[in-house]
């Protein structure tokens, strides 16, 4: 596995190693790899020939009181994932490989209304954040496909959105979560749960599936939310939202939609945890 910091280095590799018009997936991460990270980089190995990881912790997507700082910093471990995983090319960028002018006065890139919504309306400009980075990041690398875990649902549309929007030839797909057995969505920040709380946490995916199963049954939706808020509160946590939405743009659902997704975003102690569950809904 080819290891590069520099964005001259990078440049040069890749046109290297896309000689004979070889096609090239991207994962982007902050590191702490983990299970779900691995199915990004199988499903990368899949659907291209080269596959290109990064890891850099974008501090435009923090909030001033959020955890940029103590966001689990695992460089050793991570190599180690990505060497088992058949990696070819790690980016490994500092601030001024991704910001040469500096935070202040980077460009920012931000899709309207689903930016402001559900956890944008909790993180303000967080998913600017995330969206001015992989912008950046399909500009140095350019890649054919790029891979993304749904655990992040809106993430997901929104780079895709961003995508669309730009006109910008890359591919995006989404990878379904990867659990634990107790069904607790994978997450770098669930190792900031205690003992207890981590005993506590799959009721976050309880809660989604039971919430499904209510909508399902013809429960009103505004009904259907305001039990699973009830029950998450019950469980010991502190929702920032639960809702259900059109799985196709996130946007509230009409009475002919099917296709679904439930979402929530809730704090257990210190830990913000975020899961959602598709489904369809009966005609």
């Amino acid at each position: 596995m080819i290891e590069v910091r520099k964005n001259d280095e990078l440049r040069a590799y890749l046109n290297h190693m896309r000689r004979d018009n070889r096609r090239l997936a991207l994962v982007p991460t902050m590191g702490n790899l983990h299970s779900g990270h691995r199915r990004l980089f199988e499903e990368a190995r899949r659907q291209a020939d080269l596959v290109v990881a990064s890891i850099y912790v974008n501090p435009l997507q923090f909030g001033a009181n959020e955890d940029f700082g103590a966001y689990p910093r695992t460089p050793v471990d991570d190599r180690e994932v990505l060497l088992a995983s058949g990696v070819d090319l790690l980016y490994l960028p500092d601030e001024a490989a991704i910001y040469p002018r500096g935070l202040s006065a980077q460009t920012r890139v931000e899709v309207p209304g689903l930016s402001d919504v559900l956890c944008g309306a909790h993180r303000p400009g967080h998913f600017r954040g995330v969206t001015t980075v992989v912008n950046r990041l399909f500009n140095l690398i350019a890649p054919d496909v790029a891979l993304f875990g749904k655990k992040d649902y809106q993430q997901w549309m929104l780079i895709r959105l961003m995508v669309a929007d730009l006109g910008m030839p890359v591919e995006i797909i989404g990878i379904d979560t990867v659990r634990e057995r107790d069904g607790l969505a994978l997450s770098s920040r669930n190792s900031y749960l205690s003992p207890n709380e981590r005993e506590a946490a799959p009721a976050l995916y309880r809660t989604l599936n039971e919430l499904r199963e209510r909508v399902r049954a013809g429960t009103p939706l505004a009904e259907a939310q305001a039990q699973a808020t009830t029950a998450l509160s019950e469980a010991g946590f502190r929702p920032d939202y639960v809702s259900v939405r059109r799985a196709e743009d996130l946007e509230p659902p009409r009475a002919g939609d099917r296709a679904l997704v439930a979402l929530a975003a809730a704090w257990l102690g210190r830990t913000r945890l975020i899961d959602n569950v598709e489904f369809d809904r009966p005609v």
